[in-house]
């Protein structure tokens, strides 16, 4: 392939002092992005529709064995590192005065990290995880749980006394 001398030059300067081109490309690329996302999520959902419809007639045909266990093994995703997910709790209690529910904290906690909170899996995966550290650092002795007037159970940082 011959190159030309015009393939050798430097880029030409922009004709512009703003960056109006610039904002509206990269708001476009932002949108398209957004709706591939939106369009991505929207086909996880049939798929995994399409996976519980399968299941019910395999168990409809008299299929008895472990589907879990014809599974291919998937990689674990690690959502929070080491102690992260505990920081972050410590931090939501720290802040909040008022005794919150595990879903009031990982509302929270998606908020910060500025994650989608209209995800409801998530949320609801979150929220469980929630729930475990919470239970699990109330044997620590640092949070403790009281009940709501509604009978649920909520959470608070307990607080430490100056000796």
């Amino acid at each position: 392939m011959a190159y030309n001398a015009e393939m050798m030059t430097a880029p030409r300067p922009a004709r512009t002092d703003t960056f109006e081109h610039t904002i509206s490309g990269l708001l476009k690329k932002r949108a398209d992005s957004f709706n591939e996302a939106e369009r991505i999520r929207d086909r996880l959902a049939e798929i995994k529709n399409d996976i519980g419809a399968i299941d019910r007639v395999l168990g409809a045909l008299g299929y008895a064995g472990d589907l879990d266990a014809a599974m291919p093994r998937q990689k674990r995703e690690v959502l929070f590192g080491r102690g992260e997910l505990s920081r972050a709790i410590y931090d939501e209690l720290r802040e909040e005065n008022a005794p919150l529910s595990s879903r009031d904290i990982a509302r929270s906690i998606v908020a910060l990290r500025g994650e989608d909170a209209r995800d409801r899996k998530y949320l609801s995966d979150l929220t469980k995880r929630v729930s475990k550290a919470l239970r699990s650092m109330l044997k620590d002795g640092n949070i403790h749980a009281v009940t709501d007037a509604r009978g649920n159970r909520v959470w608070q940082r307990r607080l430490q006394l100056n000796r």
